[in-house]
C-alpha cells in the first residue's frame, strides 16, 4: 500500500470517529431521545427509540459505504420519506424544545410576540426549500 492510500484511510477513519463522537454527545448531552419520548408520550418505548437510533446508524453508515440500488414502488417511497420527515420533524422538535432556541431567536431579532410568525417561516422555509430540491436536482 502507499502512503497515500494509508493517508486517506486514516482520514477517514478519523472523519467517521469524530462525527460518531458529536452524534453521541448531541443524542446524550441534551437528552434528545427522552425528550422525544416526553413529547410524543411515548416513555415506556425508549429503548425502541435508542435501538431505532442504533439501527438507523449503522444502516446508513453501511449503505454510504456501499452504493446501494433499491427498486421500489413510489407509494412505498413516500412512506419512507414520510417516515424519514417526521423522524427528522421530531428529532428537530425536541432539540428546539431542549435549548429553548425559538425564544432566544425572537429576543434576538426584537419580535417577542410573534413567535408563531417565526415558526411558520421556518415551517414554509423547510417545506419550500425541500420541494425546489425535490424537483430540481433529483431524477
Amino acid at each position: 500500500m502507499t502512503i497515500s492510500i494509508i493517508i486517506v484511510i486514516f482520514l477517514g477513519f478519523a472523519g467517521g470517529v469524530s462525527v460518531g463522537a458529536g452524534f453521541v454527545a448531541f443524542l446524550t448531552v441534551l437528552g434528545i431521545i427522552p425528550r422525544l419520548t416526553q413529547l410524543s408520550k411515548t416513555m415506556k418505548m425508549i429503548h425502541h427509540y435508542e435501538w431505532a437510533v442504533v439501527i438507523g446508524a449503522v444502516a446508513g453508515t453501511s449503505a454510504s459505504l456501499q452504493d446501494p440500488r433499491l427498486y421500489f414502488p413510489g407509494f412505498i417511497l413516500v412512506l419512507f420519506g414520510l417516515a424519514g420527515g417526521i423522524f427528522v420533524g421530531m428529532v428537530a422538535a425536541a432539540l428546539t424544545e431542549v435549548l429553548n432556541v425559538l425564544p432566544l431567536l425572537a429576543k434576538r431579532l426584537g419580535i417577542d410576540g410573534k413567535i408563531v410568525v417565526l415558526l411558520m417561516a421556518i415551517v414554509f422555509g423547510k417545506v419550500f426549500g425541500s420541494l425546489f430540491h425535490w424537483m430540481y436536482f433529483v431524477d
